[in-house]
């Protein structure tokens, strides 16, 4: 599976600056589990709606895209993608009302 592991992400948005962690896991059944921390902050509970890896040529090298839904912003959907290369990463996630947070430098650190 594409990018198991802690990710760290520099975001720097009007509404938030700084780390986000993204962990990516794989549950049973071969499907992905993915959660976020923030430290600082307490982030809403989401649910995965759709989730797809592709992973190009190479077990360490692709993209995962997919859709998120949260109480905050009921029957609102959260598209992201995250793209790994190695021990790399970056991505987008768009969130309605708020615009498109951007996740660059990141870094596989667990």
């Amino acid at each position: 599976m594409l990018g198991l592991g802690t990710w760290e992400f520099n975001v720097d948005t009007m509404f938030y600056r700084g780390r986000v962690l993204l962990m990516v896991a794989e549950k049973d059944g071969g499907e992905y589990d993915i959660s976020i921390d923030i430290p600082g902050m307490d982030v809403p509970s989401f649910e995965v709606t759709s989730l797809e890896g592709d992973e190009g040529n190479t077990d360490t090298a692709g993209t995962i895209t997919g859709t998120v839904q949260t109480d905050l912003l009921r029957g609102k959907d959260i598209p992201f993608s995250i793209t790994f290369d190695g021990d790399a990463a970056s991505g987008f996630m768009k969130v309605p009302f708020m615009g498109k947070f951007t996740m660059k430098d990141g870094k596989r650190v667990g």
